[in-house]
């Protein structure tokens, strides 16, 4: 398989590259965002931009691609509707129309959230916005699928990029073995999602949103 990745540099990203790095039937991995991930692999290839819903630039680059994950993210505190949906929705959607131009077979997977709103309307900003990239992608691709992961455990050496959210794991990560026996659908790790991913690739799945218990 030929594999892209955007957000690479993300904690899930982080997951992601590292089971798809490892995979024997992984032959090329490429990523794509404004910073290099600093990891050196002979199936590694790096893409950089300075605009992340600017694309075109990359059209070559990005025909025959087997499976996209796209696990660029940002956290909605702090963000108006505005700046949120350019990352969250114009950005995955640049990619996604992009990929289902030049490589129409490709299974898309975004990376959402438990608690995203199917119906794009709901009360919460970041769930709506979620919720209406979720369906703009399945509507998209014929294999367009959306993840939901619950709460995710770092692993591997993943580390978040919020200083908060880092605090919080390091809190939480001696209680996680006993999260997962009595949460099993709720909890999952970085490298599971990785795995899960590439399994969809491999297989594909009956049910495009894909639970937390699908990313276990």
């Amino acid at each position: 398989m030929r594999v892209v990745i955007f957000g690479a540099t993300g904690m899930v990203g982080q997951g992601v590259l590292r089971e798809c790095l490892l995979a024997d039937d992984v032959r090329e991995v490429v990523t794509v965002g404004r910073r290099p991930t600093g990891q050196t692999d002979p199936k590694l290839r790096e893409l950089t931009v300075a605009d992340v819903g600017e694309l075109d630039s990359l059209r070559s680059e990005l025909t025959g691609v087997d499976a996209c994950f796209y696990c660029l993210g940002v956290s909605s505190l702090g963000m108006d509707e505005a700046a949120y949906t350019r990352i969250s929705y114009d950005y995955p959607l640049a990619a996604a129309r992009l990929l289902a131009e030049v490589s129409p077979s490709v299974t898309f997977i975004y990376v959402s959230g438990v608690g995203t709103d199917s119906t794009g309307q709901g009360r919460v900003m970041w769930a709506r916005v979620k919720g209406r990239t979720e369906n703009a992608v399945i509507e998209l691709l014929p294999n367009g699928f959306a993840a939901r992961p619950g709460y995710i455990q770092p692993t591997y050496g993943a580390v978040s990029r919020t200083r908060a959210y880092r605090i919080g794991y390091a809190i939480t990560r001696p209680l996680f073995p006993v999260l997962r026996r009595l949460l099993p659908n709720q909890v999952t790790t970085t490298d599971g999602i990785g795995r899960a991913m590439l399994r969809v690739a491999r297989q594909g799945s009956p049910t495009r949103v894909l639970g937390n218990r699908d990313l276990s």
